[in-house]
This record gives C-alpha cells, structure tokens and sequence, in this order.
C-alpha cells in the first residue's frame, strides 16, 4: 500500500503564512488560523507544504488503505482558500448552511472561498464546528 505523501511536519505555520503574498489572503488566512485553534483547540500544524492542519485523526477506507489526516485544515491556493471540511461529505446534510454562507464552491472533501470577508463568519464558524464534532465522535466513516 503506498504511503499517504501529505503528512504533518516540523515547518513554522506563521513563516508559511508570511510567504503568501497576497495581503489579503495572508489575513484571511491568518484569521482562518486563529479561527480553527479556537474551534478544534489545537495549535496550527503544518501538513506537507502548504496545508495548515488541526488536530488528526487515523482514517480507513473499505478497501483497506488508511493513515491520518487533520480534523480540520485550510490551504491558501491559488484561485480560492480551499477548506478541508471532513464532514463535508454531508455537505447536503449542510445545505442549509451553505445556503447562507456566501460565495463558495464545494467538492467531495472541500470548501472553496475567495476572501473571508464573502461569507458569513457565524455560518462558517458553525460548518467548522459541527464537523469537528462529529469526527472527533469516531462516527466519522469514509
């Protein structure tokens, strides 16, 4: 079974965020990071080289292959801030929600945003939060 390449490191988060050169999204970054230490109450992990990971957990997939991933973790991309929302498989069980965050985008796994400043901060806050919950309850299934 090949080894998962993403994994936490020793790298400093803040000299990572310090890298991004948008100032904008530094910020919101920034935020994001202060945002998901208060909500996990874990400290900002780097995880390979530019995700930002809080907490772990081990995961297995039916077909065999496992290894741990953050509970919550954000990464400052290109085109968006890509949220890593492990509940997001239940982003219909959010609709919700979602409808009253603001501009975004989804996929299996993510939550896209452009700034922080789109979205609801509340509704966001509230997505982390319940997807903190409800991985660290161990029902968390892939």
């Amino acid at each position: 079974m090949a080894e998962p390449k993403t994994k936490p490191n020793d790298a400093d988060v803040d000299a990572f965020l310090d890298t991004i050169t948008d100032a904008q999204k530094r910020a919101d970054s920034q935020q994001l990071c202060a945002l998901f230490e208060e909500i996990t109450n874990e400290p900002a992990k780097m995880w390979g080289s530019s995700i930002v990971g809080f907490g772990t957990y081990h995961y297995k997939y039916k077909s065999g292959r496992e290894g741990d991933w953050p509970i919550v973790a954000f990464s400052p991309r290109k085109n968006a801030i890509t949220l890593y929302i492990m509940d997001s498989y239940k982003f219909d069980a959010h609709q919700d929600l979602l409808d009253k965050l603001g501009p975004h985008k989804t996929s299996k796994a993510c939550l896209y945003i452009k700034r922080l400043s789109d979205v609801d901060e509340e509704i966001l806050r509230q997505l982390i939060s319940e997807s903190v919950r409800h991985v660290k309850s161990g029902d968390f299934l892939l």
